[in-house]
């Protein structure tokens, strides 16, 4: 029975949970003004407003109102005025940056830019902001001017370019994305780069405001080299761009010493594989020599993502110590993320806030940010059973105090059950680590129904993250099981390319033995076992009906199950080759068929939901359909269930 005054969770509880992001420490150390996120249950729409708490323990306060979407908070430099960008003049209309004064005062719009701004930083002295701005394509604006035109809506799209849509976008429009600089006073805002082809993205203040670093892939055609990412630089006043000499791969968050004698970034050693590690980079400012990674020898990879259903914390660009010695990062590893520090020679690694808080589970980190002295560290932390809270951690004694306590009256009315961390020999001898999550009211002497669940990606991982979905599984009387097979995150470079090229190979090997370690356990019913996952996980799912009978049912969802009609219909488009075999199906249609889960469907006899989302970008739906035919004509029984206007990213989007 639950505890006395708890209840299960339900699927209406999720229009409760309230969420925290992009955490940001003020330059005095005073305060942390941070995002919160809520869903109106009754249009089911997402609003977000700022809060701020100090840091010395007070209560949180609500620091903008209303029913709009409020982010990106960012602290001039002097600490008197919050930028932020604010759909609130025209939520039809992209957001606009906003300036606030801290100290009291109403909101006011400082840019009016016909375009979306993807991010903004203010300039060392506070004069200006830099922000990256893809305008609004002129037949759009156009057409907003012509009411019968805007009446009709959009009646063609035509293009030239291969990657011309996105998933939880839509179609993307013709324009790319540049850099511009804005006023902080009057709002003038100027245009300094531009380009038919080109993007420039991440930029970043040099510490005298004088050079801006960004990103940006300059080939020929960067549609069909897209890791091709160079690092740049460009004078404010002479707009003269130079690239500095790295290492071809992806390349993101540029980031200037407080010196102004290196840049650090981070980014892959190597085009076209995906599967090696993301690592800390550091070059000097001046040209003198090339980049070099400073993690390499670490096998480890920058990220903060761990899969979950609430939404994904925030990656931080890598942030220098004031003596410009140290570099900050976070790291994704075995189920956690985690703030390291490292010594710009690549030495003396250390961990900067403890990843397992309870003792005995891991957390996962997004932002975070430290003041002006460098005395204190606000960051976001979120553990299985709490999506995310504010935390401070005291430098000089290693203390940290939890600011806030969003959800905690919900948190406490609810019996999550128990999970459990579990470490087992893989297959091939690898180590393979899982967690079992018990339903409440948990018997040991009972035999229970399980849920194996498959993440997507496959680069990426589970962790130590809230799951509303596992957990409203498990309030329904199932054993919820999860693991972390080959070919993810967080247990280094070999793990993550061990199915490089090669789907449906270790991965399946570990899911069936970790199947079989879950199957051994005193409290599981053999005979009511299954299967579900979502995206890769769903293409995994369509793999093991079509290898094995050993679940009773299967549920698919947005689903890859046939490779050679996913190449070019997606939105990632040709590029998923280079994770298939390099080449393109009419060169490898074999390999391209020994990979595809509809290859083995005749041996199907699970039964089996397919569900999809009609406007899934990324799978399209004839993937699941594919799926769902096949199953019906071979007489195995399976359902279809299709969400008409909703993407794959189904929680990026307003309901």
């Amino acid at each position: 029975m639950p505890p006395r005054n708890k209840r299960n969770i339900t699927a209406e509880d999720l229009y409760k949970f309230e969420l925290i992001s992009h955490v940001r420490m003020s330059p005095d150390g005073k305060h942390v003004i941070y995002v919160v996120q809520r869903v109106d249950q009754k249009n089911e729409k997402k609003y977000s407003n700022l809060w701020v708490v100090p840091t010395d323990g007070g209560t949180p306060h609500q620091f903008t109102q209303g029913e709009q979407s409020d982010n990106h908070p960012c602290w001039s430099p002097d600490g008197t005025m919050i930028a932020f960008l604010s759909n609130r003049g025209n939520k039809e209309k992209p957001a606009q940056i906003y300036l606030l004064p801290f100290q009291g005062g109403e909101a006011r719009p400082l840019t009016d830019i016909k375009g979306e701004i993807h991010g903004f930083s203010w300039s060392p002295e506070g004069k200006q902001l830099v922000c990256s701005v893809r305008k609004t394509d002129q037949d759009v604006l156009d057409r907003e001017q012509d009411e019968t035109r805007k009446k009709l809506g959009t009646v063609a799209r035509h293009y030239d370019r291969v990657f011309y849509k996105l998933d939880g976008y839509g179609y993307l429009p013709k324009e790319r994305t540049h850099l511009w600089l804005v006023n902080a006073r009057t709002g003038r805002a100027q245009q300094i780069t531009d380009h038919p082809v080109y993007d420039e993205q991440n930029p970043t203040w040099s510490p005298d405001g004088k050079t801006i670093a960004f990103t940006s892939n300059r080939s020929p055609d960067p549609d069909f080299d897209p890791d091709n990412v160079g690092l740049f630089t460009i004078q404010i006043d002479s707009k003269e761009i130079t690239e500095l000499s790295t290492t071809p791969g992806e390349k993101a968050l540029p980031s200037y010493s407080p010196d102004g004698k290196w840049i650090a970034f981070y980014g892959q050693d190597g085009k076209n594989r995906w599967y090696k590690n993301r690592e800390l980079w550091v070059i000097p400012t001046d040209g003198s020599e090339p980049a070099h990674s400073i993690t390499k020898e670490h096998d480890l990879h920058i990220d903060s993502v761990s899969i979950n259903d609430l939404g994904q914390p925030e990656i931080m660009p890598p942030t220098w110590s004031l003596d410009s010695k140290t570099l900050y990062f976070p790291i994704v590893l075995h189920g956690s993320s985690v703030l390291k520090s490292i010594s710009i020679t690549g030495g003396d690694i250390k961990t900067m806030v403890d990843e397992k808080p309870s003792q005995t589970q891991g957390s996962v980190l997004g932002s975070f940010s430290f003041d002006a002295s460098q005395k204190q560290l606000a960051y976001f932390q979120a553990k299985l059973e709490d999506p995310g809270q504010v935390f401070t951690l005291n430098l000089s004694n290693s203390k940290s105090r939890q600011l806030t306590h969003l959800n905690l009256r919900l948190l406490n009315s609810l019996d999550l059950g128990n999970v459990e961390t579990h470490w087992i020999q893989g297959p091939d001898g690898n180590d393979l680590q899982g967690w079992i999550m018990k339903p409440p009211g948990f018997d040991p002497s009972e035999r229970y129904p399980s849920i194996l669940e498959i993440h997507g990606g496959p680069l990426t991982q589970y962790g130590y993250i809230f799951f509303h979905e596992f957990y409203f599984l498990a309030a329904q009387g199932y054993i919820v099981h999860f693991c972390n097979p080959r070919g993810g995150r967080g247990y280094g470079e070999k793990h993550a390319g061990a199915i490089w090229r090669d789907w449906g190979s270790a991965d399946y090997r570990d899911l069936m033995a970790w199947t079989d370690y879950v199957e051994k356990q005193s409290y599981i019913d053999r005979d009511r076992m299954g299967v579900t996952g979502g995206s890769y996980g769903g293409y995994m799912t369509v793999w093991i009906i079509g290898h094995t009978d050993r679940y009773k049912a299967a549920v698919t969802q947005r689903c890859v199950s046939n490779l050679i009609s996913m190449w070019g219909s997606s939105d990632f488009n040709w590029s998923f080759e280079y994770e298939i075999g390099n080449k393109p199906p009419w060169v490898s249609f074999e390999n391209y068929w020994r990979q595809s889960p509809m290859k083995h469907i005749g041996k199907a006899k699970t039964p089996t939901l397919v569900i999809h989302s009609e406007q899934d970008l990324r799978c399209a739906i004839e993937q699941g359909e594919q799926v769902y035919v096949a199953l019906k004509k071979l007489g195995v029984e399976t359902e279809l269930v299709r969400f008409p206007d909703e993407p794959q990213a189904e929680e990026q989007q307003v309901r």
